[in-house]
């Protein structure tokens, strides 16, 4: 060994940290961006929550998808499950892309919601501009030094059967809670959803109903 290596410093190898994402995120280029930064990501279909990063939980939509789950009152329910985390952040993104009061529902219920989530809910509310904007966010949660702490097994809040058929089938690969609804208006139950031939499949849900045939047909 030559006398100087004793005191050369060593590179220790950095551990890229994981960051756990829903299997519905998989379109979104915020785990795309996540990588760029230099995490590991590691997709589960999470029941609570669209991101995990040290036992936070983090719920993102977008500026429509917000506005459409406030119609449908689709965010109480996931407001109050990602509450079973002690710390838990919703994400708006999409702040700079358009205009958040234009559209879908009247300003004022879009302003009261937001007082709700502030006020009655007391969930932390982030604006974003992009998938970038949001990655980054989510960068600076990973990265800052947090205690250990035990796993939180939280599940999905359901009410009513609908609200059950439609997690199931939001289980499926590319199948979110658009997709999942409109095939429960239209098929009723899931039997019927399992009989149904890809042509039916595809006049409901398009594209998508390729990969639901195919694992509700595949032999194990």
């Amino acid at each position: 060994m030559n006398f100087l290596d004793i005191f050369s410093k060593k590179k220790v190898p950095e551990i890229k940290k994981i960051i756990i994402v829903d299997n519905r995120e998989s379109n979104s280029l915020v785990p795309t961006e996540l990588k760029k930064l230099g995490f590991n990501i590691e997709f589960k279909q999470l029941p609570v929550a669209d991101y995990l990063i040290n036992n936070i939980a983090i719920e993102r939509k977008t500026i429509s998808d917000f506005k459409s789950s406030i119609i449908s009152k689709r965010i109480i329910s996931q407001l109050e499950e990602i509450k079973q985390y002690p710390r838990h952040i919703l994400i708006v993104e999409g702040i700079a892309s358009e205009d958040i009061y234009a559209g879908q529902i009247h300003e004022n219920a879009f302003r009261g919601m937001l007082l709700s989530i502030a006020t009655e809910f007391k969930v932390p509310l982030i604006f974003t501009k992009n998938e970038k904007d949001t990655a980054k966010y989510l960068a600076v949660i990973a990265n800052k030094k947090q205690k250990p702490e035990q796993p939180i097994r939280a599940s999905k809040i359901l009410r009513t059967e609908k609200e059950q058929i439609q997690f199931i089938l939001e289980g499926f690969p590319n199948i979110g809670p658009s997709s999942a609804k409109k095939l429960v208006e239209h098929f009723k139950t899931i039997k019927n959803i399992a009989n149904a031939s890809r042509e039916e499949l595809e006049k409901v849900i398009g594209k998508k109903a390729e990969e639901i045939y195919k694992l509700i047909n595949k032999e194990i």
